[in-house]
């Protein structure tokens, strides 16, 4: 069986049925976070789908553009966006701010050292934008505004709606798609720089806001050993928050690796909550098609098929391990339910993961 055909075709599944069941949750429960993780869900589906399609049957210009279209711009960002819904009420909106921040600087590198044609101004508009972004977002944050993950969704939808733009007015050159001539899978090559660009600004404040916002998760539900102490709280000197600030990222990973022993510990015994298992795996998921979609944008295109099957599968084990603390399982969008639990084993939210 040819790879290129059977992986995507897995992804595809596999994100679709994803979906159902995060979207019938929103149904029933209507935080906006499980909206926004049943459309990134449905393009990640979509993308793999053009992929199979492409493979199976032939690539052809429509199926070109909507492979790079939704895959290659809008995933990673609607699952990262979907996970700053999640976290709103928290403080994870400075690692929004700074994952803007180092996407719109990596933009900016990627153009510096590929020079892709056709890119324009884009560059600096971009890492302008993200810096802009970045400010409000932490403003927000620090005064406690929810409505930062407002903002984001204003990056993310935005960059969608001026994307979809950008290719439906853009010409592309016969044949109308590229693909590797070793491994058969689509390239980006064809397209103008100004909308190649996009790939690494949403791909990594999407990727980044992923993994970092489920091993943040993990990190709240597990037994913890603080190694480093910082406190973001308003009211200190601003000398002493700055200071607390930058070393808020050095602390949550040290912290985070320290713990570790004790969370495994928790595990064997049966007392780890289930949601620190589920969030990890969430952030293997988001992390494995982060490198293979990377290595695709600069020409190794060998384990793209495989990370995005890798990706989507270690997401959808998160969900089924922390599916066990739900009030109910059932069929997606009926009544019927497969599993209920006892009333106060659930506890609010658990559904998050």
């Amino acid at each position: 069986m040819n790879p290129n055909i059977v992986l995507p075709l897995l992804s595809s599944v596999l994100s679709f049925a994803f979906a159902a069941l995060v979207g019938d949750q929103w149904l029933r429960r209507r935080h906006p976070y499980q909206l926004v993780w049943t459309i990134g869900l449905l393009w990640y589906g979509i993308s793999a789908g053009t992929e199979f399609l492409g493979g199976a049957f032939g690539w052809s210009e429509p199926l070109y553009r909507a492979w790079y279209l939704v895959g290659a711009v809008w995933v990673a960002g609607w699952l990262g966006l979907g996970t700053a819904y999640l976290l709103a009420r928290t403080r994870f909106g400075y690692a929004f701010a700074l994952a803007l921040v180092l996407a719109g600087l990596f933009t900016f590198l990627t153009q510096l050292k590929y020079a892709y044609p056709n890119a324009g101004a884009a560059p600096l508009i971009y890492f302008a934008l993200a810096i802009l972004l970045a400010v409000i977002v932490a403003v927000m944050t620090f005064r406690r505004d929810e409505r930062w993950a407002h903002v984001a969704a204003i990056v993310v939808v935005g960059g969608s709606v001026a994307s979809a733009v950008m290719m439906a007015t853009l010409q592309l050159p016969p044949p109308g798609f590229a693909v590797d001539p070793a491994t058969h899978i689509p390239t980006g090559e064809l397209f103008p720089g100004y909308l190649r660009l996009l790939t690494p600004f949403f791909n990594i404040t999407g990727a980044f806001v992923l993994v970092l916002g489920a091993l943040y998760s993990a990190f709240v539900f597990m037994p913890k050993r603080r190694l480093m102490r910082y406190t973001l709280r308003r009211g200190q000197p601003a000398g002493v928050w700055l200071l607390n600030l930058v070393k808020a990222p050095m602390a949550v990973v040290v912290n985070f690796v320290s713990s570790l022993p004790r969370a495994g510990t928790a595990l064997v015994k049966g007392e780890l909550n289930s949601r620190v298992p589920a969030t990890i795996l969430i952030a293997v998921g988001g992390l494995i098609p982060a490198f293979t979609s990377g290595a695709n944008r600069f020409g190794n295109t060998s384990g793209f098929f495989v990370g995005e099957f890798l990706g989507v599968l270690f997401l959808f084990l998160g969900f089924l391990v922390s599916i066990e603390v739900f009030s109910d399982v059932r069929l997606p969008f009926t009544h019927v339910v497969l599993r209920r639990r006892e009333r106060g084993e659930v506890t609010e939210r658990a559904e998050a993961g």
